[in-house]
């Protein structure tokens, strides 16, 4: 079964149109955005002080999910407003593993590996390496920017 294709751009997912139908992605890189890009819901514990406190976010399709455990999305949002330190980059491995684990429960892949470094000043590079059951890995790249700085280059 094939997903409706996405890709990332300077605005963020996106559909892939072909001529006037939607393009399919037989691959991995539709729920690989899809489970990196979509914000999973936090707990009241998760959220910085300087975020509204009640606003947990979560993917709409997860309010009846069977188990709890079983969210889809990543905690990525969590770190908009952080400082580019070291222990920025291990959250944002943990939530990229996290957001991606399903794929090695449902044997989708092997083996995820996730490394996240500065890129530049509010951008952060994520690469990800999934390890097919048959195959070579694929890898994915993506520059994730902070809101905060987006916005400074704004105004």
């Amino acid at each position: 079964m094939a997903d409706a294709a996405m890709v990332m751009t300077a605005f963020g997912g996106d559909l892939v149109l072909s001529g006037y139908d939607l393009e399919r992605d037989d691959g991995l890189e539709t729920a690989v955005i899809i489970s990196l890009f979509t914000d999973r819901r936090a707990t009241a514990e998760q959220i910085p002080p300087e975020y509204p406190q009640d606003d947990l976010r979560g993917y709409w399709g997860d309010i009846a999910q069977a188990s709890p455990n079983d969210q889809t999305g990543s905690l990525l949002w969590l770190l908009a407003r952080e400082k580019e330190q070291p222990q920025t980059l291990s959250r944002a491995q943990q939530y990229c593993r996290e957001a991606l684990n399903w794929m090695i429960e449902d044997r989708v892949a092997t083996g995820i590996e996730v490394s996240a470094s500065f890129h530049s000043r509010g951008v952060m590079l994520l690469l990800i390496d999934i390890y097919r059951p048959t195959g070579a890995a694929v890898r994915y790249r993506y520059n994730y920017e902070w809101s905060a700085q987006a916005g400074k280059r704004m105004t």
